[in-house]
């Protein structure tokens, strides 16, 4: 039998000297500062009963939770969260204490995280909860301690954002969707999928409530998205333009608190059902992922049967230990390149590349470099101030994901398969192919009561499809030429790009499902967004005018 007695699991690892010391230092800093702002520790177990998490709100995904039984046959979750505990805790510990109750932590949570994505499945994270408090006042304190704890923790280039959930709530309870509707929507909105949430906005025609949902991932950046904004919502509904005042105000307390590095996102929708009102993230140059994440939540304590307003934020330690570890080694980036303020764009080897250098120059870009390449991965645009990677596409979506290339441009079918966090911007127009089911000529693939074998190189998208019409099948993953399953006798089918046609035609097999178009993609770090906001948009600006011709 194997043991693994010499390796960590999968999402975990060992901390060495200097990562023990940033942790450390982390920690004491942010620990001074909550207490120097009058809050308590508290600790919760890191075990906790699965019902603790699995109210009505969802909050946190099935699948994302570690799970144990006990002894007794209960099921028991380690923890995924920090505040949900804190919630139980307080409505049952501190039952009928007096009001505010200031709570901070510093603890370790576990959420399960898709397989070599390079994520950690055990976070450390510090944060604080202040509950008992629904004014203007209890918000500025908990947005002005968090600014407070990411600068004295020697971090001078982070941005907050700043959004507010019951705009995006009102506008989804106006909208005659499905559930299903809702939640792709949702998913179009935090991913800034402009033309993905256009699309399925389309099934709602002359309806002012899409024409604003559209806009909502659009709207971001300092005073002016929150003037945008207020010409948009004039007249649609009061409730609303109260929402915005309330953003305005927060957004301005700050300000006169000379506190300037804060934008404005309304495509900030995380996680609808566990926030209330204000929601904000912050993030830092180093890191490609937000290191802050907080809001208010009211409707929380109901779960555990109390009625309190409360908000609060976390830091994701590990995180900052790491940025803040990446900005101490100046001459190096921690991919092994030269430390660059330029744009970073990783492009998808191959035809996605070609198409994009021809558009590249004929916008006017100087893309010497990129046809002279030669075998070099690592090129410039040197009159946009722009660095070039070249990769495949799977590793497109891994670089921009962690942040060490701020722009990729990848197919939608590998979007799809892989999967990932960043924002969707644009539909390039080119690489156009699509998703199908094809099968031998002439066989009738839906007779029968065998369990029917696909054979494809996108087992998330065929299962997916397969589920979405409650079909059971047997998937199976093929690297190379996927024509050939079928006729081994492999399998009755196959999932796969199709473009003409001509290579399924001259191995004896036709298209009966067509299952989704897909084409070239520009996508873009999260973090690089809100940092480098003007130069990003500036390159989007450019390839939307070729676009459009």
């Amino acid at each position: 039998m194997k043991k693994y007695d010499r390796i960590t699991p999968e999402g975990t690892r060992d901390l060495l000297f200097r990562e023990c010391e940033a942790q450390r230092k982390i920690t004491e800093t942010l620990r001074s500062t909550f207490e120097g702002k009058g809050y308590h520790e508290v600790i919760t177990p890191g075990i906790e009963f699965y019902d603790v998490f699995s109210s009505n709100s969802r909050y946190f995904p099935q699948d994302s939770i570690y799970k144990l039984i006990d002894h007794k046959g209960r099921l028991l979750a380690m923890r995924p969260d920090s505040t949900i505990p804190i919630a139980r805790m307080t409505a049952t510990k501190l039952k009928g204490h007096a009001l505010p109750i200031r709570l901070f932590y510093g603890q370790r949570v576990y959420r399960q995280q898709p397989e070599l994505r390079g994520r950690s499945s055990e976070i450390m994270q510090m944060g604080i909860e202040l509950v008992g408090l629904s004014s203007y006042e209890s918000d500025i304190e908990i947005l002005t301690t968090g600014m407070e704890a990411l600068s004295s923790c020697c971090v001078d280039d982070y941005r907050i954002e700043l959004g507010h959930i019951g705009i995006y709530k009102l506008l989804m309870e106006n909208l005659k969707a499905t559930p299903e509707q809702k939640e792709t929507i949702h998913s179009l909105i935090v991913s800034k999928n402009y033309a993905g949430l256009s699309d399925i906005l389309e099934d709602f025609p002359e309806n002012r409530t899409g024409e604003l949902l559209k806009e909502l991932p659009k709207l971001f950046g300092g005073k002016e998205a929150l003037e945008k904004a207020r010409g948009l919502f004039d007249g649609y509904d009061g409730e609303l333009l109260d929402m915005l005042s309330y953003l305005e105000r927060i957004f301005q307390g700050l300000m006169e608190r000379n506190l300037d590095k804060v934008m404005i996102d309304f495509g900030l929708v995380h996680q609808a059902d566990y926030y209330s009102s204000l929601i904000f993230k912050g993030y830092i140059s180093s890191v490609g992922e937000p290191v802050l994440s907080g809001g208010r939540y009211d409707e929380l304590f109901k779960d555990f049967g109390e009625s309190l307003p409360a908000t609060g934020f976390g830091i994701n330690v590990d995180q900052l230990a790491s940025g803040l570890l990446k900005e101490g080694n100046t001459s190096e980036r921690s991919d092994g390149a030269p430390q660059s303020e330029n744009i970073r764009i990783a492009l998808t080897k191959g035809r996605l590349e070609n198409s994009i250098v021809g558009m590249f120059e004929e916008i006017g870009y100087d893309c010497t470099n990129l046809k002279e390449k030669g075998r070099k991965l690592l090129l410039s645009i040197p009159d946009k101030n722009m660095d070039v990677v070249l990769a495949k596409a799977a590793d497109v979506i891994t670089y921009v994901e962690h942040g060490v290339c701020d722009v990729g441009v990848v197919g939608k079918d590998t979007i799809v398969e892989s999967g990932g966090t960043f924002y969707e911007v644009l539909d390039l127009g080119f690489g156009k192919c699509k998703f199908a089911l094809a099968v031998p000529k002439g066989s009738d693939f839906y007779s029968g009561y065998s369990t029917k074998r696909i054979a494809t190189k996108y087992p998330k998208v065929a299962s997916s499809y397969f589920e979405s019409k409650g079909m059971d099948v047997e998937v199976i993953k093929i690297e190379g030429s996927v024509e050939l399953a079928p006729l081994l006798s492999l399998a009755d089918g196959i999932v796969d790009i199709v473009e003409t046609g001509t290579t399924l035609k001259e191995n004896g097999l036709e298209v009966i499902e067509e299952i989704r178009n897909v084409s070239a993609r520009l996508i873009v770090n999260i973090a690089s967004m809100k940092l480098k906001k003007t130069e990003i948009e500036a390159l989007i600006s450019d390839i939307q005018e070729k676009i459009r011709g």
